[in-house]
This record gives C-alpha cells, structure tokens and sequence, in this order.
C-alpha cells in the first residue's frame, strides 16, 4: 500500500528559527522581558526555550542582515514516517536537502510553494534541566521561573503568504495537516487558513500577503496559561518602554486571549492563553466571510492597518 500523508503523522509544530539584524537587543528582549531560557549557542545562533517546552529548544535566534523567518520546524511521529513523508515529498517534486542542527537528529529542508523554509525531523534531544531547573513535579521539563512574562511554551507560527490557497493545500496535502478554520471572500479568493497536527485548533496560520512578496513572516506565539498572565505581560511591555501594537483582546479564529508587539530585530511577536480543542474526529473547516472579518475581533475591537501589511522581512511601503 503506497504512502499517503495523514493527520497527526506530523507530532507538531517543532521549532522556529527567527532572523534578527540586531541579535545582541533580540536576545536580551527574548531573555529579560519574555523570559525565555537560554540552551545553546552555535555560529550565529542562540538558542531559546520556555519553561514548559519538552525539547531542548524552541526558538533559533539567528543574527541576519534582515529580520524574518529562517525556518519552520516539525517533529514527525515516527523515523518510518520521516523517511516515508519525505519520499512522498520528493515524488511529487518538494526536492529537499537533509541537514544537522543543533538539538535534533537529521532533518530534511525544503521550500514550500511560497519560499518558507520547512524542516521535517523526529530525533529530538530532550531538555534535561540542571539541580537549579529540576522541577518539584515529575510531570514537568523544568521548574517554573517566573522571569519577565515566563511562557509557558510555543504556541504557533503565523506566516504571510502570496498565494494561500497553494501554501493551504501544501501543508495539507503534502503533510497531512488538518485545516480547523478559513477565510474566503465573496470572490471565492482565499484569505487565510488555519492548520493543525494535534488536538489544538491550530499550530500554523497562513494570511494573505497584500505587499505580493513571497516567505515572510507575520508573526510567531508563545502560549500563557491564563488571560491575567496576558495582562501582565501588557504591563511588563509598558513597564519596559515597548509599545503594544493591538490587545490585549479576542480573537475570534482559534478564540484565543492576544496581546501583539514588536521585537527589537523587527519580527512581530504573540502572548496568547485560550483556545480551544478539537475532539471532534468529523470537524469540518469553519468558513468566515469577507462580511464576518469586516465586524473585527471577538467583542468589537477593529483590526489595525499594520495587521495586514506589516510583515518581515519588511518590504517597500510596509508600516
């Protein structure tokens, strides 16, 4: 029986790997006022964790030229279902390369239809925490320190594409990933598209990209455990002279808690809690219509301009 890529062959959504032109400022933001752990280094990388991550790192910090996504990052199953899922790929013309990286075993990169870097790996190197990080539950990878806003964990990655409908039917068909919710317009365009590999509504979103540029980055989230931690990482933001971009409020796709901002390398970031779970094993894609986004967010808020064209790395005209 020749392969064919399913739900959950995809564990989930891995790492990412951010580009910053001023990593020094990027890593004391990520560090001091997020409060991410520092794991590792290598070349021009620093590699960054939140508490609650299970593997040795979440986040690639890479020094660049300009800021944006390096890659995308997700662990596979099985080593059968890497080899399987990556012969699949190559067959039907996604020619990658295997490479090394700090923290995992070998993964394949390949570009997806819009030039997003996309990496597929399933060796993984567990964070093992010293005497000073073993946490009082066993359950638990790490003891909670609660240094700036502390994350919990790695939530999503939402990135810009010029042609949705081609990204969305690349993760889905390519990899097996489950569509939870979608915009589309009167004219039948596609919008967005909301993607998962677990029981979480999603792990990827893909927007609309109104510059027509091609791999960039909208934003990436790290998840909180309540709607008051949100609050208080809006207060942190203020306390440290960092300006909010929009929230903290609701969405209405994926129902999540937000609060928006900007790092100091350029690349927009996320604090979220909420959301929902997908129990349901017959769940049909949730439509929302061009008249359903013109109402805003979840109670009323106004999605700002900056939120549809600002993206990294930033191009001609973006704000």
């Amino acid at each position: 029986m020749s392969y064919q890529p399913s739900f959950q062959d995809i564990a989930h959504l891995g790492h990412i790997e951010i580009l910053t032109p001023h990593p020094e400022a990027s890593l004391d933001f990520f560090t001091n006022i997020i409060g991410l752990h520092e794991s590792g280094r290598q070349g021009d990388s620093v590699y960054l964790r939140a508490w609650g991550d299970y593997q040795r790192y979440s986040l690639k910090l890479t020094a660049s030229a300009q800021a944006g996504v390096g890659h995308i990052a997700f662990r596979v199953k099985s080593a059968s279902v890497l080899q399987q899922m990556t012969d699949y790929l190559a067959q039907h013309g996604y020619i990658g390369t295997w490479v090394d990286d700090l923290g995992h075993g070998p993964a394949y990169r390949m570009a997806s239809p819009d030039g997003h870097w996309i990496e597929l790996y399933y060796e993984t190197e567990k964070f093992a925490p010293g005497p000073d990080l073993a946490p009082g539950f066993k359950n638990q990878p790490q003891r909670y320190i609660p240094r700036g806003m502390a994350p919990k964990r790695l939530d999503h990655i939402n990135i810009l594409a010029k042609d949705v409908k081609a990204s969305r039917q690349f993760f889905h068909d390519m990899l097996g990933m489950r569509i939870t919710e979608q915009i589309i317009f009167d004219d039948g365009s596609e919008r967005g598209a909301w993607l998962t590999n677990t029981a979480k509504s999603y792990e990827l979103a893909i927007t609309q990209d109104q510059s027509g540029a091609n791999g960039r980055l909208h934003h990436f989230t790290y998840y909180m455990d309540t709607r008051e931690e949100v609050l208080r990482a809006a207060d942190i933001l203020i306390e440290s002279g960092v300006n909010i971009e929009t929230g903290p409020h609701k969405h209405n796709i994926g129902q999540s808690f937000f609060l928006y901002f900007l790092e100091p390398g350029g690349n927009r970031c996320e604090i979220a809690s909420g959301g929902y779970f997908i129990l349901d094993p017959d769940w049909k894609p949730i439509i929302w219509t061009q008249a359903d986004r013109a109402k805003g967010q979840a109670w009323g808020l106004q999605t700002i301009a900056s939120f549809h064209t600002y993206g990294t790395p930033v191009v001609a005209g973006g704000k």
